[in-house]
């Protein structure tokens, strides 16, 4: 049996979405129908690649330790798992609870589109948290430190084309709060808004 983990990035010198796997047991080979565990579908690679500073070649087979680049439509997710059939799962990235937030706006209303992708991907690479504000809609950004907010911002800029401003919100926690009892919760909601 096989198994592998991903990790999706975008790389802007291939032009392509690639997530990069590494294969953990076992022999992967190409064109072989691999579980793909989170989404139950099995999945077949035609082209399975291997980096060598600028060059990419493709491979028919990669051996544990290997790191294998697959073509990505946006399906994969860090920590994603992918299998000869077994239901492995491996433990996720941690998640910690954001201390700064900051409202997200976009700099250039004609890029809309790529701002909203590129905020999506990196939320999905674990960058930040996103948040949207019941009042208003507004989208805001929660991270643990200030520098993530240049993160975010240089890399929406020089990934994907978007400009991005910063604006400061009266945040200190974000809380989850769930209740058995609608009633209560509404009126807790109903309070807390007003």
């Amino acid at each position: 049996a096989s198994s592998s983990r991903s990790t999706p990035t975008w790389t802007p010198n291939h032009r392509d979405r690639i997530a990069f796997l590494k294969i953990c047991s076992g022999t992967f080979e190409r064109n072989k129908n691999y579980l793909h565990v989170r989404s139950g579908k099995q999945m077949k690679f035609s082209s399975p690649t291997a980096f060598m500073a600028e060059k990419k070649s493709i491979i028919d087979f990669a051996y544990p330790g290997d790191i294998v680049g697959l073509h990505d439509t946006g399906n994969f997710k860090i920590g994603d798992t992918f299998t000869e059939g077994e239901k492995l799962k491996f433990t996720g990235i941690p998640s910690f609870a954001p201390e700064q937030f900051r409202y997200i706006e976009n700099a250039d209303p004609l890029k809309f589109k790529q701002l909203a992708k590129g905020i999506d991907q990196l939320m999905d690479e674990g960058v930040a948290q996103l948040f949207t504000s019941s009042l208003n809609g507004r989208k805001i950004i929660g991270t643990v430190g200030a520098l993530q907010f240049e993160v975010i911002q240089y890399r929406l800029e020089h990934e994907y084309n978007a400009a991005c401003r910063w604006e400061p919100i009266s945040i200190y926690k974000a809380c989850w709060i769930e209740s058995d009892n609608a009633a209560q919760l509404a009126d807790f909601k109903r309070r807390k808004h007003t």
